[in-house]
Formats: structure tokens, sequence, C-alpha cells
């Protein structure tokens, strides 16, 4: 008889783990996952907060955590190191990760576009980039900096090296409100958006404009560990983030309302001329190939990229 006893409440004990689901969890929860945002939340990042808000993570049985960076943040490390499941990456600091050695993989682009740009003081006497020889321009010290600026003058029909860069990190906004420097690097729907905000003067150039393809700035990406051994996530988190994106191209004002809920400190004023900026380039679209392959080409070339990317392997093609 307690032989009989013990086998029923082992078959019990199995059954009771079974309907849990191997690991505890109960049937049909939604699966977590973390995604790393590249900055502070702000308009670019809509389509991510509205797909939490109006439930697309959920239907797709992801609960979603969204964290904004750090100081101290190193997202594509915290990719490679299996300690979050996603991240919005510049796609220049996913090819850097690649050659690096940290297999990670882009998997939606966020949008459609660069938003890299040099922003000259309209009253600068700056009318196009070859005018920026002989004069000071900003930048953060970082090597894609350097490719704007190279990449942009050297279109133009101007000489790079005559160009005067200060290194102000990321205060291009001070600076050329103050007039420290005739110009700055920064991106055009953040720091441009700002500037004129502030009835600062001034002109634009966007980097596709000037020598760059249109490449895709942000990427949604992921480890190769985690596209191999859970496609099913990520194909859920991509076809969300998509719904999201949709939703904020056909209803901006409601996505900022979800981006404003989840970030009460934001000014609306401020997120609503980002969104008007970026709506056009804030349509999901698969990658394109062709436009990868002239972006690795362009990285390579202004030495952001030591070796050729693999595109192939960068990138999961779809669509």
């Amino acid at each position: 008889m307690r032989w009989a006893v013990a086998l029923l409440a082992t078959v019990l004990a199995l059954a009771g783990l079974a309907g849990c689901g191997g690991d505890g969890a109960e049937p049909g929860a939604p699966q977590g996952a973390t995604l790393v945002l590249d900055f502070v939340p702000n308009a670019v990042h809509s389509g991510i907060y509205s797909a939490l808000a109006q439930g697309y993570y959920d239907d797709e049985g992801v609960a979603l955590e969204v964290q904004a960076p750090g100081e101290s943040t190193d997202a594509p490390k915290l990719l490679g190191a299996g300690k979050v499941e996603f991240a919005i990456l510049d796609i220049h600091d996913l090819g850097i990760a690649r050659e690096r050695g940290i297999d990670l993989v882009g998997v939606a682009p966020l949008v459609q576009r660069p938003l890299a740009a040099v922003l000259a003081r309209a009253d600068s006497g700056v009318r196009s980039p070859r005018d920026l020889e002989g004069r000071e321009v900003g930048v953060t010290g970082l090597p894609s900096d350097e490719a704007v600026v190279d990449s942009e003058v050297e279109a133009d029909g101007g000489d790079p090296a005559a160009v005067k860069r200060v290194t102000i990190g990321f205060n291009a906004v001070a600076s050329l409100a103050a007039g420290k420097v005739d110009a700055a690097t920064g991106f055009w729907n953040a720091e441009g958006v700002a500037l004129q905000r502030q009835g600062v003067p001034i002109r634009t150039f966007k980097v596709e404009r000037f020598g760059a393809p249109p490449y895709p700035e942000l990427i949604l990406t992921t480890s190769r560990k985690t596209l191999e051994g859970d496609p099913e996530l990520v194909d859920a988190v991509v076809a969300a983030t998509t719904r999201g994106y949709r939703f904020a191209t056909r209803e901006p004002e409601a996505a900022l309302d979800d981006l404003l809920a989840a970030n009460p400190e934001l000014d609306r004023g401020e997120q609503q001329a980002q969104m008007k900026a970026l709506l056009p380039i804030l349509h999901p679209h698969p990658f394109d190939p062709a436009v990868l392959g002239a972006w690795a080409d362009w990285d390579l070339e202004h030495g952001l990229l030591q070796e050729p990317l693999d595109v192939q392997q960068a990138f999961r093609q779809v669509g």
C-alpha cells in the first residue's frame, strides 16, 4: 500500500510539472525578454513604446522589459554575454562589435535613413560642406563623427584635412547656440531639432546627401545564440515592434502619448518636433541588401571597419 501511495504521489507530481512547463511557468505565460535602448527614450523609440502600450508584445506572447542605457552600459557586450536578448544599436556599433568578435545580428531596421549630419550655423557663412575648410567643427570624439565630416567635405569637392576639428563631446547644441564653433556633428532629428526650437539658425547637411549611402541608422539587434536558439522569440519581437512603428506612423500623437506615459520626464513639444522630423523614415521596411553592402563599403573606406564585413552574416535578410 505504501508503495502504491508513493507511486501515485510521484505520478501526480510529474503531471503537475508537465502542466506548468519544464521551467515552472504557467501554460500560456508570456516569455520574458529585455531590450536595451541606444539612448535615453525619445521619439525615435515611439514605436517600441506603442507596441508595449497597445499590447502588441503581449499578443506575440512576449513580456518585454525596455531599459534605457546607463553611462557604463555596453549593449554589445550585454548581448554577447546573454545578459539581454535585444538592443537597439547604431549600425556602425553593430559592425564594430562583429569585428571585435561579438557575434551579433541585426534583425530589423528602426529607421530607414542615416540620422547623422553636420549642423552649421546659418550665420557662419557655411553654405555647403566644402565651406567647412578652415572652419572649426565640433565633434564628439567618436570615429563615426570623423567619417561623417570626411565624407561630406570630400563629396562636396573640399579637402577634409583643411577642417579644424574641435572635440566638444556631446555638447553640439550648447556649442552651436553659443557660437563656439561654426558647425558640429549631430543627429538631425535630435540636436538639429533642439537648435531649431531654440531659434538658432542652422543649415543641416545630412550625410546621405554627401557621400554616404542611405543606410538605416538604428538597428534592432540580437545575438547569434538567441537567433538560432530561440528564433520564435526573435520573430515575435520583430513582429510586435514592426506593428508598433506602423501604429506610430499612422497615429503619431497617440504614439507620443504612449512614449510620454512611460517617460513622463520628457517634454512633449520637443518630442512632437522630433516626431514630425522622423515620420518620413519611420515606416517599417525590411533590410535592403544592396544598401547594407554599400554601407559596409563606406564604413571600411572611412576607417570605421578594418576588414570587409560579411553583410549576410551581420543582418538577417527578411522579405
